[in-house]
């Protein structure tokens, strides 16, 4: 229907309806007549939506079991069925019981009924509400005895106004969807716009509101909460139609835009092809580069270089390889960010936030981390600075790295340069070569889009060389403040600044680091994390972020706190938390397969049931070694510190001899030595037989012989064990130490303090004996660590065996 043709069919409604308000109330008398109703009737169910009394509309329904009903209906002189809705049927061809009928359904005239493919089709013509008042037949034909509601009186004031408002309601249906035009034809034709009752009606089956909605107009009998309930319906219905009608226009809008820009771009393309001013794509590449760089403030040596390489472009064959090779290095050179700096962001309040936040323990990683940003702020700026994380595996190195960033309000860029072989992964590879691509800190540059991010080189103890180059040397300009001013990539081959940039780099020890570099560097040791730590980070961190990740809320899966202590103590002793993360991620993954068991049951893990999600603890609770001849070091490896059982034992006494077990290394074998001279030269001093050791053949053991050990600390605690034997007494318990010895019984410092001393207190070891030049180191530690221990520091050996077996040694020395 067009346009004009709609506006007709809406001024003749308009018309009708003012001629037909106008009329008096003998005008009621056109509405179709209602006597000879029958008070018994056939049934028939629909389950789409209900029949309203001023419809007339098509119903079709199996053949089977309804053509007997629609026969005996046939029958009848006044050819009248009552049609009632059944809500949601399950399946479509099931008869309905009797009790699923609504009370209340629509007495229908049935005319031209036909059957057809096991179907049978008539055409309804509502004439009034029933409400049913006795079932006379449960089983189709259902046939039951009915009544007519009578409408009560209602204002006639408020009947017009409710009556206008629906016919206002139709109007607004007719102009957004004009499908409407022959039903509201149909209804002229029977009834008058003043009749109020079929009005509403007819209203209410107009709408496409569900099942219910309508059949709750049906039920209502009285006229103006009916109307009510119609207009509300017909308010939605026209919402719904606006919305339709505004997505068509929308949806052809754009259509007729993208034709219409198609065709334009067409028609401009063979105009500019026949002028001659169409752009190729050479062209386009050089505006493009062109723009790059003008939004960009780069130094006057690289516009001069982007300058020249353009006008090379602008000369060359698009066929040609050395187009290609000149396009990537101009589309590399416009992308770093010349001249573009993120602003800093000096607040050492939100700075101490943000590291808190993200880490429970390392106060004086803390406090480190705030002396450098405070220094930063007292200059204005953070540049020339190269910082070193050094610590064992799962200590939070990368994360303190990521949270540097956050509190200064900068982008963050991480590579990791463990197994790098190739010196052009950090230079860049000459434009020379196929595939040429920068270096890493170009691309980071790049990718950050600032001049000055925090790049993060990650496992630089690990950096290797081949003939390929040495990665590490290539490092030694761009990790030196006073070189990294003028870093050249062999790609760009350009001058760039790289002193704005903080560099954070990650290693698990020093020895490996050339030296060289190492003086470049900030060092900040992160040491492992005591039992308390451990259980902090496991509750504010990894296991929120596990439950997190696996979709769990706290309530569905608890893990008690004596849990999570068995499975620190029991099972992840190491001095990170990657490993816990580890048994804690298994954890949940079983605690989930017992929720999709069990959905309505949430899980608790104590400290009983870890073995039937983790297995039998790896680390059991036993008796620390001792005995005469045993006693406990304290040693440092790349996974932080460990304490350490050493053990020595006479075999025999038919000749004199030394032996010594434990896969040791050179450094080890010597200090092994060393304590085996000093203490047979001096055994008289210590009370012990002056001859024991020229008749006896030691053994001397370092327990888990599988694990490589080595270094200089272990001579106090070899000493003892000797001693221990040579005077058949046991030393002290719950003693640790740790401390190199020389032959005339000098105690040297040692490395790794904070972590020998952490390892001790995970083992429960609550005295120590250090070596009198680490007192400084030890006083650093902070107060947490120090709590509960006794720590005994030793200048000579002599302090050692006043702690280990009391009294002092006798004056003099007795050398064999």
């Amino acid at each position: 229907m067009n346009d004009d043709n709609r506006n007709d069919s809406l001024d003749d409604l308009e018309e009708d309806v003012t001629e037909y308000i106008g009329k008096d109330e003998n005008s009621k008398s056109l509405a179709l007549p209602q006597q000879n109703l029958p008070r018994r009737m056939y049934v028939l169910p629909v389950s789409n939506r209900p029949f309203f009394p001023a419809q007339v509309q098509p119903v079709m329904v199996n053949q089977n079991p309804w053509h007997e009903t629609l026969k005996r209906v046939g029958e009848t002189d006044h050819r009248i069925l009552g049609i009632c809705f059944v809500e949601n049927p399950e399946d479509g061809n099931r008869v309905p019981g009797s009790e699923e009928f609504e009370t209340i359904g629509c007495a229908v005239r049935v005319h031209h009924a036909q059957q057809e493919g096991g179907k049978v089709q008539f055409i309804a013509q509502g004439l009034q509400r029933f409400r049913i008042v006795q079932w006379l037949r449960r089983r189709p034909p259902y046939l039951v005895e009915v009544e007519y509601p009578e409408e009560p009186e209602e204002p006639a004031d408020e009947l017009k106004a409710y009556t206008l408002a629906i016919i206002s309601a139709i109007k607004e249906l007719l102009r957004t969807n004009p499908l409407y035009g022959e039903e509201v034809k149909q209804y002229l034709s029977r009834f008058g716009p003043d009749d109020s009752s079929p009005l509403a009606d007819f209203g209410a089956s107009m709408t496409s509101a569900p099942g219910r909605e309508l059949q709750d107009v049906l039920d209502t009998v009285p006229l103006l909460r009916r109307m009510e309930k119609v207009l509300l319906l017909m308010r939605k219905e026209q919402e719904v139609a606006r919305l339709q009608s505004e997505i068509n226009e929308e949806v052809n809008e754009k259509v007729q835009k993208h034709q219409r820009e198609f065709f334009l771009r067409e028609q401009l393309k063979v105009i500019q092809r026949e002028l001659g001013i169409a752009k190729d794509d050479k062209t386009a590449d050089a505006e493009r580069f062109e723009q790059r760089m003008s939004e960009l403030n780069p130094p006057a040596a690289v516009r001069e270089r982007f300058d020249d390489e353009l006008q090379k472009l602008q000369v060359l064959e698009q066929g040609s390889p050395e187009y290609g090779v000149t396009r990537n290095y101009l589309d590399w050179l416009t992308q770093v960010p010349w001249g573009q700096y993120s602003q800093d962001h000096f607040d050492l309040a939100a700075a101490r936030q943000i590291l808190d936040r993200d880490h429970d323990g390392l106060d004086d990683v803390k406090d480190r981390i705030v002396e450098f940003l405070a220094e930063g702020t007292f200059k204005g700026e953070i540049s020339g600075s190269i910082l070193l994380l050094v610590g064992p595996p799962g200590v939070g190195k990368t994360s303190i790295g990521r949270s540097v960033a956050d509190a200064l309000g900068r982008e963050f860029y991480r590579f990791s340069v463990g197994g790098m072989r190739d010196e052009a992964e950090i230079k860049g590879h000459r434009r020379t070569y196929i595939g040429a691509m920068p270096g890493k800190f170009v691309q980071a540059l790049k990718d950050s889009k600032v001049a000055n991010p925090v790049i993060m080189l990650d496992e630089i103890d690990k950096i290797g060389s081949s003939f390929q180059g040495d990665p590490a040397s290539a490092l030694l300009e761009t990790l030196d403040p006073e070189q990294n001013r003028e870093f050249l990539d062999h790609y760009l081959d350009v001058r760039m600044d790289l002193s704005k940039v903080l560099f954070i780099c990650t290693a698990n020890q020093l020895d490996t680091i050339p030296r060289p570099l190492l003086d470049r560097m900030d060092v900040i040791r992160l040491s492992g994390y005591i039992g308390e730590e451990k259980l902090a980070i496991a509750k504010h961190h990894l296991l929120p972020r596990l439950l997190k990740r696996a979709g769990l809320m706290k309530k569905q899966l608890n893990i008690t706190d004596a849990a999570l202590r068995q499975v620190i103590e029991g099972y992840a002793r190491e001095a990170g938390v990657r490993n816990l993360e580890k048994l804690l991620h298994k954890i949940v993954r079983k605690g989930i397969v017992k929720l999709l068991e069990q959905p309505d049951q949430p899980v608790k893990v104590g400290a009983p049931d870890l073995p039937a999600y983790l297995g039998q603890p790896v680390f059991r609770k036993e008796k620390s070694l001792k005995g005469t001849g045993v006693v406990t070091g304290l040693a440092w490896t790349a996974m932080g510190g460990a304490t350490l059982s050493i053990e020595a034992s006479r075999i025999h006494s038919s000749q004199r001899g030394f032996k010594l077990t434990g896969q040791l290394g050179d450094v080890m074998r010597e200090s092994a030595e060393i304590a085996y001279s000093y203490v047979s030269s001096n055994l008289k001093r210590f009370k012990g037989d002056p001859t024991f050791f020229d008749k006896s053949f030691v053994h001397l053991h370092v327990p888990e012989g599988a694990t490589p050990k080595d270094g200089p600390s272990a001579g106090v605690t070899m000493a003892t064990a000797l001693l221990s034997i040579a005077r058949k007494e046991a030393p002290q318990q719950n003693l640790a130490m740790t401390g190199e010895l020389t032959l005339t019984g000098q105690v040297l410092p040692v490395g790794g303090i904070r972590e020998k001393v952490i390892a001790a207190r995970r083992q429960k070891i609550s005295h120590l004996i250090l070596p009198e030049a680490n007192r400084g180191d030890y006083d650093e530690l902070p107060e947490y660590l120090k709590e509960g221990l006794t720590v005994n520091f030793a200048k000579h050996y002599n302090d050692v065996f006043q702690v280990c077996f009391g009294g002092k040694p006798r004056a003099g020395a007795s050398v064999h």
